[in-house]
């Protein structure tokens, strides 16, 4: 837990010496470093904070096995259901293709995971268990942290309710729901029972919501009244939240006060060609962008590579960004954005920060989203868990 990087830029700042203590940064510059304190040359690396992946399904993944060609629908309906009659085939949930994968994030510079894990009366809480096991096989090397997800509905599969009260209490960190209105059909009953869930055991809230134009901004304002009434804030999250495009600019800025109010964080993957976060505009509200990488290699679809950098890039291509700092946006929202979704706290390059960090061959942030190389180190508190 204790290191010395030489000839690093935080950043993308001058060169400069980190110095790692007991897992946090302790200092920048020249030191003297005790004889047992390992020193790694960064040989004018870029330092970027480790990277957060704030939405993804470890639990689905087929990474690892052999090659499965996609049967998938083209509708939300088609794809959960052809999801839940295929994953016996391939041993789903298993904590050996997430861990492989988890592996994989680990050597891309990823620090933090939060997945979301199918729970129905068919699983049970099966995959709850089999991400636990897989996360415990990388313990040190990330943190993952869970949502109990209801992928094929809440209130119209009875016993699943039932399910997702008992994997919160037996330590999940987040309770999940899937589009109240467009798939569950009873939107208020939804919420209510998801958020009920929340406030008796002080768990998150992260939800997908699919549901486009005005059902889905209609949506999005159940959420922001239910997070100011329970008392909330801040740990609330909304998954892909397609419908905070496509209304009118003045409902789409209310909406945006309300989540910068209850510090909600929408969360986007830039998946296809589904409606993409207005990044610009919800930094200049002050509400917080988060991202992920969705599916990884999964029932659902064949892509993804489990690099944040990567999922990066394809958020600021559809964001139609091409300055750095537009770019750096998209960053952001990989990093700090990520970090407040999930409330972490001393994250970030700053003394006294934990030590959680990649370093990349790269002069600038910007051309490090664009050009994503391998990682060159990447390290958790303050220990080395990665090399090129």
């Amino acid at each position: 837990m204790n290191l010395v990087l030489r000839n690093v830029r935080p950043g993308g700042g001058d060169p400069t010496d980190v110095l790692v203590r007991d897992g946090r940064i302790a200092g920048f510059g020249p030191a003297e470093v005790p004889a047992d304190v390992p020193v790694e040359d960064g040989g004018g690396a870029l330092l970027l904070p480790g990277l957060v992946d704030a939405h993804c399904h470890v639990d689905k993944t087929l990474w690892g096995l052999p090659w499965a060609p996609n049967t998938s629908g083209s509708v939300l309906a088609d794809r959960i259901s052809n999801e839940q009659r295929r994953r016996k085939e391939f041993g789903l949930p298993s904590p050996e293709p997430a861990a492989a994968l988890l592996g994989a994030m680990i050597a891309n510079g990823t620090s933090f995971v939060r997945t979301h894990t199918d729970v129905d009366p068919e699983l049970g809480l099966s995959g709850i268990e089999a991400v636990r096991e897989a996360a415990a096989r990388h313990r040190g090397r990330v943190t993952v942290e869970q949502v109990a997800f209801p992928q094929g509905g809440l209130l119209t599969r009875p016993g699943t309710l039932e399910l997702l009260e008992r994997a919160v209490a037996s330590g999940v960190e987040n309770v999940g729901g899937i589009d109240p209105a467009g798939y569950d059909r009873d939107p208020r009953g939804h919420l209510d029972a998801i958020f009920d869930i929340a406030a008796r055991h002080g768990c998150g809230v992260d939800l997908h919501l699919h549901d486009e134009g005005l059902l889905g901004a209609w949506e999005i304002e159940l959420v922001i009244e239910r997070t100011k009434a329970l008392g909330l804030a801040g740990k609330v999250a909304i998954g892909h939240a397609f419908g905070i495009c496509g209304i009118p600019d003045a409902q789409q800025d209310r909406l945006l006060e309300g989540l910068a109010e209850q510090q909600i964080t929408l969360t986007t993957a830039a998946v296809y060609d589904r409606p993409v976060p207005p990044l610009a505009k919800m930094r200049a509200a002050g509400a917080n962008a988060a991202c992920g990488n969705d599916g990884i290699r999964d029932l659902w679809g064949p892509y993804g590579d489990g690099d944040m950098l990567t999922r990066t890039m394809h958020l600021a291509y559809r964001s139609s960004f091409r300055t750095d700092p537009e770019i750096e946006l998209a960053l952001h929202a990989a990093t700090y954005g990520g970090a407040k979704a999930l409330r972490l706290k001393d994250y970030g390059l700053r003394i006294g920060d934990h030590a959680d960090f990649f370093l990349i061959d790269a002069v600038y942030p910007a051309e490090a989203v664009v050009s994503h190389p391998p990682r060159r180190l990447v390290v958790k508190g303050g220990a080395v868990v990665s090399r090129r």
